[in-house]
Order: C-alpha cells, then structure tokens, then sequence
C-alpha cells in the first residue's frame, strides 16, 4: 500500500472513530485517545511498517469506541482491555506477513557492488518512525528505555520472533505488563506467557543488534559529532567524513539490496558529490536517534525532500547510516519542512 492510499484510509477510519465517540462519553473519549501514542508504539514494534501501523491503530480504536460497553472496569485495566484488541488485530496482519529487515542483516548484500540494483518491495523492510508517535513518557529515564526499544536494529530483531512470541516479548519486557495482564491480552494462561517469553529471550538473544551509545541530544561530545558529520557531508570533505565514520562503519539505502562497508570507502563515495552536489541535511528525530531530511536543490531554486537518514553511533564515532529512499512524502511526519529555502539555510547554518 503506498503512503497516499494509507493516509486516504486514515483519515477516513480517523473519521470512523470520531463517529464512534460521539456515543461514548467524554471520560471515555479520552481514556481511549491517551492511548493512541503507546499504541502506535505497540503495534509499530509488532508490525515494524509506518502504514500498517496507522490501519492497525485506527482499526483498534474504532473496535474499541464500538464495543467500548462491553469493558468491565472491575477486571482490569483499559489499557490492557485495548492492548488485546490491538493485538488481535496486528496477528491477523501478521499471519500472511513476511519478516522485514534492515539491509545491514541481509547476508547477500554484503559485498555488492557499485549498481544498486532493483528495488525490493517496501513489505521486505522496516521502516522508518518519527519519535513523536512512538515515544509516550515524559520521565527521562522513562523516555531513554523507550527510545532504546524503539532502535531499528531491536525493531528488525524482534521480527525474528513469531508473532506471538513477539508480543509476548513485548507487553512483559517493554511495557511491563504482567504475566497475568499479558495472559488477558493473549487470551491464554500465565504459564504459557512465562513459556513465551523464555523462548523469545532465547531467539532475541541469537539475533540482538550491534550495541549502539545510546543517544543522548544533551552530549556535546554527540552533537559535535553530528556538526562535523553534516559539514563535511554538505561540502564533500572526504577527510572530515573519513574522521567522523568508523573503520568498520556500513551504509545501506533501502528499498534496494545494497550496503557499501569501510569509514573510508562510504566517506569517498559521499565525497565525490555527484547526485549529492548541493544536498543539505536537517535534523530530526528516527527510531530513537538521531536523524536527517536530506534536501536536494531543483530548478525551481529550491531544495525538496529526498530521504530520511538515519545515524547510529558507537565508540563516539558514526557506525551506521540509512538513507531511506522513496521516503520524502513524510517528511512532515517528522516535523521537516516541506521545501528550503536560501533563506532557511542561512538561519541554520549561523
């Protein structure tokens, strides 16, 4: 399904619940619209696609509204009420879905060459989330735990698990639900949940992601880093780039099946410019780090939205870049603007 078709269907089943509400109360609304950030959260981990995760949480909203006369308050939390519903919803997504991945996973594309080759079909890779729709506490040391289990590296692990084995990890390892509350969710006994998550530990721990320095925008150290990261970048310094990047950092672009390995072979590769001539990059906020709108300059003097970028760190230098091509219908999902200007630059670069 493209980006456009999901939106149609989102802002119609966006209506739908509206429709909904209207009949239930206004405690009850709220209750209900609180819930759609952790949603959005839950069912993103789960499903590991931005689109699928707007119809998943749209359908269980509106599910939700209409049987909302049916929740007993006295049998446990709304929440957890909702949460099976949720999860309902995205096993039966799920059931004819098959396992994304990032790039950097796939053993076949290591050591491709230069061409990018053919496209693969966006369902084979997880996609990009802005933090905003993912990231539901206001505690810091909430918010850091949040952010971690959001990561693209642990949402493209936990897609090796099986669905409910998936959820299972989830509800008790992330959002703390107890084996008792994830066995409401599931519809089964504590004991198969406790069963679950054994062996979802077990799988998780054959296929958990590189360790990353876990982002923090208040480290100097990091941001500096990142200045000196777009700097060189937007000027092509292939020595500045080749500081910056680690020996052994990866870049991939997906949707196509490429990866190129070595600090030095991806920092010659940015800098001989080329199709990247005149690209800017603005901050903003992926999976629980830092990230890029790259902009490219057109003839209308204007630069437009190109691809999301994602940066992983480790060891204080850069490990890992994503561009995410094909992603520059969304850029307002993750507050960029929707052109630049001469202007605008200039205000960001003083």
């Amino acid at each position: 399904m493209t980006r456009r078709g999901a939106a149609a269907r989102c802002t119609l089943a966006t209506g739908r619940v509206e429709e909904t509400k209207m009949a239930m109360d206004a405690h009850a609304a709220e209750d209900l619209e609180a819930l759609r950030v952790p949603l959005t959260g839950y069912c993103y981990r789960l499903l590991g696609s931005a689109a699928d995760t707007d119809d998943a949480v749209q359908e269980t909203l509106i599910r939700a509204s209409s049987k909302w006369d049916l929740f007993d308050p006295s049998r446990g939390r709304v929440s957890t009420w909702v949460h099976r519903i949720a999860t309902n919803v995205c096993l039966d997504m799920l059931r004819s879905a098959r396992r994304r991945e990032l790039v950097v996973d796939v053993e076949a594309a290591a050591g491709r060459g230069p061409g990018l080759g053919a496209p693969l079909p966006a369902r084979a890779w997880v996609e990009p989330m802005p933090d905003a729709r993912l990231v539901a506490s206001r505690d810091p040391g909430d918010v850091v735990l949040e952010r971690e289990s959001v990561r693209l590296a642990f949402i493209a692990a936990l897609q090796h698990l099986a669905p409910r084995q998936r959820a299972v990890l989830i509800l008790r390892d992330v959002l703390a639900f107890t084996a008792r509350e994830t066995a409401e969710v599931l519809d089964t006994t504590t004991a198969s949940v406790n069963s679950a998550l054994q062996r979802a530990r077990a799988v998780l721990d054959e296929h958990r992601p590189d360790p990353f320095d876990v982002d923090d925008p208040a480290d100097p150290a990091q941001r500096d880093l990142l200045r000196r990261y777009v700097r060189a970048f937007e000027t092509h310094d292939v020595a500045e780039l080749t500081a910056v990047l680690r020996a052994d950092a990866v870049s991939t672009m997906p949707p196509f099946l490429w990866r190129l390995d070595g600090g030095p072979a991806i920092a010659s590769l940015l800098g001989v410019g080329g199709e990247c001539a005149g690209a800017r990059l603005v901050p903003c906020d992926v999976n629980g780090a830092r990230g890029f709108g790259q902009y490219r300059p057109d003839d209308d003097g204007l630069l437009h939205p190109f691809a999301l970028v994602t940066v992983e760190i480790r060891g204080g230098l850069i490990a890992r870049t994503v561009a995410f091509l094909g992603t520059a219908g969304r850029f307002g999902e993750f507050g960029l603007p929707a052109v630049l200007r001469r202007e605008d630059l200039l205000l960001r670069d003083r």
